[in-house]
């Protein structure tokens, strides 16, 4: 990965700032990570919608939960009826759907409906939810990303000399005369 405001090279993903010109790389991760998408943050004040999963969950559990007030108070009215034919069949119908039924449609929910998609959380830092990226040179498909920037040095910034270049090299050709001539001198004598 490269800083794209000074180009550095970065030595992992999981660096959080540039090492050369301190750019915070957080951001960057994170476009990496979600294919170049930022991530839709939603505010706590925002109503949430639940998964089909967890809606089930909480059916059930209410459903058993019920069962628990439910049975009893029928079983209490049964016995101070007369005709206690009608609210004993009531009394097992309730007992059957709230302690059978709340548990299986639990078990339903968790098994076969669909749970909630993936989000991202707002107190979690960024990086460490993002995976590695892949890397940059791989097989991994035909990449239309441009090369980074140079690197420009700021304004006022004398950059260095290169000392190379204050004493000039001797040309190639002067280099293979001097063996040419060297060669003629062992030859002489």
């Amino acid at each position: 990965m490269f800083c794209p405001q000074c180009g550095q090279q970065q030595t992992s993903g999981l660096i959080r700032f540039c090492s050369r010109c301190g750019f915070p790389l957080d951001g960057v991760i994170q476009l990496l990570g979600n294919g170049g998408m930022l991530p839709a943050y939603r505010s706590p004040e925002e109503a949430t919608q639940m998964s089909p999963r967890k809606k089930g969950v909480r059916q059930g559990g209410i459903l058993f939960l019920s069962g628990i007030l439910v049975v009893p108070l029928l079983g209490v009215l049964s016995s101070f009826a007369q005709t206690s034919t009608f609210l004993d069949i009531l009394v097992a119908l309730a007992a059957v759907i709230c302690f059978l039924g709340g548990p299986l449609r639990m078990l339903f929910a968790a098994i076969f409906e669909e749970p909630a998609p993936n989000r991202m959380i707002p107190g979690v830092r960024p990086y460490m939810q993002v995976p590695t990226p892949a890397p940059q040179f791989g097989t991994h498909g035909h990449n239309t990303a441009l090369p980074p920037p140079a690197v420009q040095s700021p304004a006022g910034w004398r950059s260095r000399p290169i000392t190379a270049e204050l004493a000039k090299p001797p040309s190639v050709t002067e280099g293979t005369t001097r063996l040419l001539d060297k060669e003629d001198r062992s030859d002489r004598g």
